[in-house]
């Protein structure tokens, strides 16, 4: 072969192995599909969850102050007092409906101890005013206690006419001073709220 030819086979060579090293063009890599029913391979897939970051700062006070709130209602329906007519032990239907909102919280809550005073108004001896404060103390627990709390959970205690509310000589006086008053003694810090 003459040079000639020889290094023309060589320049085509050259040039066919410098063509197959220049790069490939530069291609964009190809987006995954979409996650939908099934991923690129078949098979089902599920999205991506979002992180859940848990309550926010609000709601923990919000939550808080429902509990709070929750927890005083609870307090006050258990040391509402009810009242009496002149001169009688029997629970009046205003006093019973009283009663009857006790009930749930003291049967959900049996470490719950109440102190039920029986109160009277001025008129009358004072033999004769403890006597009564005692009978409609009594009376208070019965109504609790046929409806299922334990009687023992239930001190009473009489003071008579010592201890009024209601000053003067007048029928509203009076009123208000024919009472039974109910004081939590233990359990207070553990109460729950029952469900509504």
């Amino acid at each position: 072969m003459t040079l000639r030819v020889r290094s023309f086979a060589l320049l085509a060579i050259a040039a066919v192995t410098l063509s197959g090293c220049r790069g490939k063009p530069e291609t964009t890599p190809e987006p995954m599909p979409p996650a939908g029913p099934s991923g690129p391979t078949g098979e089902m897939s599920t999205p991506a969850r979002p992180m859940n970051p848990g309550p926010t700062a609000a709601e923990i006070e919000a939550a808080r102050a429902d509990s709070v709130r929750r927890v005083e209602a609870v307090r006050n329906t258990l040391t509402q007092p009810i009242h009496f007519d002149y001169d009688a032990d029997e629970i009046r239907p205003d006093a019973r409906a009283v009663l009857e909102a006790k009930l749930p919280i003291l049967l959900a809550n049996r470490q719950v101890r109440l102190r039920i005073s029986g109160h009277t108004d001025e008129r009358g001896s004072d033999e004769y005013n403890l006597a009564l404060g005692q009978r409609r103390a009594a009376a208070a627990r019965r109504f609790l206690e046929t409806r299922g709390v334990d009687p023992s959970r239930i001190d009473i205690v009489s003071f008579g006419e010592e201890r009024p509310v209601g000053m003067g000589a007048s029928e509203t006086a009076w009123a208000s001073n024919r009472r039974d008053e109910f004081e939590i003694v233990a359990g207070a810090e553990t109460r729950t709220v029952p469900s509504q």
